[in-house]
């Protein structure tokens, strides 16, 4: 069986996917990071400014200072998250990408010792209302693997299986926090996912891929399917 979210370490998780983006990231040079990614309309370069600005999202919930993030949002002229995103790729991109590499690895640190010494029971302040602090960890980590595959990232083969699996699980937890209108049960190493009277079976990398909106246009996924388990777009 799949697991649950309570058998999930969310600060080692978190910790790997940065350590994974990191390493990723240090290899690059040059053309590299002008190559597309999934995101559309960013390169890999803004991907990397995206990270490094959501950051303040971080840290303003680290700092219990979330009204402060929105004071300066508005200021800015920004009203959605969406603007706040751009925002914050638009504000770097005059930046040489070392400069904003070496950004987001600090601010990172900061964020992760931040979570892990809170601990998991602990709650956060966030946009949506005080949160555990381990499970808003799982969204930072499942953010961080999502975009590194974004930017061309792939797993060594022997780590891929437990990779993918703690991802499907915690799609799972968010489809059902989010009381998404969709029934999904895994058996055997296949995921059953069925809604409006429309089921279909999915590899557990599909699932996580529908989970965070990115399987491919030519999919077979039924579109009603496609909508109900994107929850961590």
């Amino acid at each position: 069986m799949a697991g649950t979210v309570s058998d999930l370490d969310p600060f080692a998780l978190f910790d790997t996917e940065a350590s994974r983006l990191d390493g990723y990231f240090a290899r690059l040079s040059g053309p590299d990071w002008d190559r597309p990614s999934r995101c559309t309309g960013w390169s890999v370069r803004d991907v990397l400014a995206h990270l490094a600005g959501e950051e303040m999202y971080n840290h303003a919930c680290l700092d219990d200072d979330v009204a402060g993030l929105m004071r300066r949002m508005e200021e800015a002229g920004l009203t959605d998250l969406d603007g706040f995103n751009q925002w914050c790729v638009d504000e770097r991109r005059g930046l040489p990408v070392e400069d904003v590499l070496a950004e987001w690895r600090t601010a990172d640190a900061r964020t992760r010792a931040g979570m892990r010494a809170r601990g998991r029971d602990a709650t956060l302040p966030t946009m949506a209302g005080p949160y555990p602090v381990g499970l808003q960890t799982l969204h930072y980590a499942a953010e961080f693997a999502t975009h590194a595959d974004d930017v061309g990232y792939r797993p060594p083969p022997a780590e891929e299986p437990d990779r993918t699996a703690w991802r499907a699980v915690f799609g799972a937890y968010a489809l059902s926090e989010q009381d998404r209108p969709v029934r999904v049960t895994e058996s055997d190493g296949r995921w059953h996912v069925e809604a409006d009277g429309v089921s279909a079976q999915l590899s557990p990398a599909e699932f996580v891929e529908a989970t965070v909106d990115r399987l491919p246009a030519d999919h077979p996924l039924p579109p009603a399917l496609r909508s109900a388990l994107s929850c961590l777009a």
